[in-house]
């Protein structure tokens, strides 16, 4: 028979019971006042909503524990975390206590009665601070290393309080032990029981093509996700299981239903129902009930591939080149060479150093505030520049396999229609974010799209990007501009906008991503161009497909980025697309 039952504590075991002093440090939870039951080799803390209503239980339970024989003589008036005291720092859990420990007293002191002759009346005691009702809590996505003084170190699956949002890439934020300074706003996501982000499973912005990738690195029975589905406001679970009949591993796509109730529930099975998605996640952890094996291993980018930042800290971006570490070649361009290095010997980083007499520092400026701007998963990220000194730097994001060009070159005929398509939306996604900030690049070529491990692809190399406020840039006498991508009105004004852009993404799409013949402008004796406005019909592309990039070669009428995006995510979604 167990000498206790799970759940409550033998009162003759417990040594010492008293508030914690807490030095209006950050109480991450709805109750603010704690006070701490030492019992055998163990502290509970325990969280009272009100001052009086902890004060009420300490004097009842150190009433019930007096005349126990193992009281302490000596305890630890504050908190036990991050594997010290925080009144000693003391980094033992068994280390001995630090304060005297008065049985029959409390550890916050009462100030003495007024003096006999002094008959004015006691002052009511101070009300208890409430509670903040307005405050925005966040949890912590993901780890991050602060870099400067003024930033702050997160821990994932912490919460903060944020104090300022002044930057809207860097947020001002304070942790539990009261310590404040600034953190990436993409590292954390509000804590609100409706918000999917702050689960493990949960991946936003995962496209049909890349869960099935991620569940097949991991290769683990029962793998799952929770993702977006195609239709706005719906989720689909994504499920691996290594015996999808005959002996062969697969993928089974759930799309979580809602029942017309009120409340609306949400269900993968009908008989069982749950009013909040977690829940449901949690029961089918559990139990199958329909699927081809139960929720046994959430698999997510979050904790191993954290996002870029805007810059390596709030305002940094300025680089010192001293911090800097040139590493070997990766490639070089019109404006320069770019090496793989390092910032301060431990992030990867690419610099591209400008020639001399390749632009002016003043262009290169206006490219360094370009960039700057811009923060998106699907663009290369910039970290910052170096000025004051020539040659100039610009410090970017380093993406691992390359540009695209050679990355489909080298593996031409051995990438499925689903991981092209996934690649064309990638681009998209990229230059939708472009539009919308009224930003044109002016140079979109495969050769300056870049592919991460994830297979994730990225837009790169805004060397000729400016921002317009009336979405059309009409280029300088005897300014460069790429002939290959270029539509009709570009050869015959020099005006480029945002449908320029789609009429070179409509290149991309057949010539690279999937693998088309190459087209491009045919030069004619006279030195004109013949314009290009169709590609072949691709071998590999769908109709549905190849409607949409048909669109984009028009001279009127083009469609905008923002309309072929929601067409490509479509076309992603659909099974029938890839012919399955």
């Amino acid at each position: 028979q167990k000498k206790y039952r799970k759940g409550f504590i033998d009162i003759s075991k417990i040594k010492c019971v008293e508030i914690v002093k807490n030095d209006d440090g950050v109480i991450p939870c709805q109750n603010k006042y704690p006070f701490q039951v030492v019992h055998d080799a163990n502290t509970l803390y325990v969280f009272a909503p009100s001052a009086q209503s902890r004060d009420r239980w300490v004097k009842k339970l150190k009433e019930e524990i007096k005349n126990n024989n193992n009281i302490m003589i000596k305890y630890h008036p504050k908190f036990w975390t991050d594997g010290s005291y925080q009144c000693c720092r003391q980094t033992e859990k068994l280390a001995p206590g630090c304060e005297k420990y008065n049985l029959f007293e409390s550890s916050i002191r009462k100030a003495l009665p007024p003096a006999p002759e002094i008959k004015k009346r006691r002052p009511p005691p101070p009300i208890p601070p409430e509670e903040d009702n307005n405050e925005e809590i966040v949890v912590a996505m993901y780890d991050f290393q602060a870099t400067e003084a003024h930033d702050l170190r997160l821990e994932r699956g912490q919460e903060y309080i944020i104090l300022e949002k002044n930057d809207v890439h860097w947020w001002k934020a304070r942790d539990k032990y009261g310590s404040e300074g600034y953190i990436p706003s993409n590292y954390v996501t509000g804590k609100k029981s409706n918000n999917l982000d702050q689960y493990e499973w949960y991946c936003r912005n995962m496209n049909r093509s890349k869960a099935e990738q991620l569940l097949r690195s991991e290769d683990k029975e029962g793998g799952f996700m929770v993702r977006d589905s195609s239709q706005p406001g719906l989720y689909t679970v994504s499920l691996y299981t290594k015996f999808g009949g005959e002996g062969s591993s697969g993928f089974r796509h759930y799309h979580i239903k809602e029942t017309t109730t009120s409340p609306k529930k949400y269900y993968l099975a009908e008989k069982h129902a749950f009013g909040s998605i977690p829940e449901l996640i949690e029961y089918h952890k559990h139990n199958a009930a329909g699927l081809v094996t139960r929720l046994r291993y959430p698999v997510s980018t979050k904790g191993k591939n954290a996002p870029t930042t805007a810059g390596f800290s709030y305002e940094k971006w300025e680089i010192n080149p001293s911090e800097l570490t040139f590493m070997r070649e990766l490639g070089s361009g019109l404006f320069g060479v770019v090496r793989l290095g390092k910032w301060r010997a431990q992030y990867k980083v690419a610099i591209k150093a400008i020639r001399e007499g390749a632009m002016c520092e003043e262009d290169f400026i206006e490219e360094a505030k370009v960039m700057m701007k811009l923060t998106h998963p699907k663009l290369v990220q910039l970290y910052g520049v170096c000025t004051q000194q020539k040659p100039i730097y610009i410090v970017t994001e380093f993406i691992e396999r390359g540009c695209l060009l050679n990355f489909l070159r080298q593996r031409q005929g051995h990438l499925s229609r689903d991981v092209l398509l996934s690649m064309c939306q990638d681009i998209c996604e990229g230059m939708e974010y472009l539009e919308r900030n009224s930003f044109i690049h002016r140079d979109l070529a495969a050769r300056n799209c870049l592919v991460n491990d994830a297979g994730v692809v990225k837009v790169s190399d805004f060397g000729m990007a400016r921002y317009v406020l009336d979405d059309q840039y009409t280029s300088s006498s005897g300014a460069k501009f790429p002939v290959k991508w270029c539509p009709p009105e570009v050869f015959n004004y020099s005006r480029f906008s945002s449908k320029s852009d789609v009429w070179s993404f409509a290149l991309i799409a057949p010539e690279e991503v999937v693998l088309g013949e190459r087209q491009q402008p045919e030069r004619r004796s006279g030195g004109g161009y013949k314009h290009v406005h169709r590609v072949e019909e691709m071998k590999l592309a769908s109709k549905e497909l190849w409607e949409v990039l048909d669109e984009g070669h028009k001279p009127e009428g083009r469609p905008s980025f923002e309309d072929l995006l929601r067409t490509i995510d479509e076309l992603v979604e659909c099974e029938e697309t890839f012919g399955r």
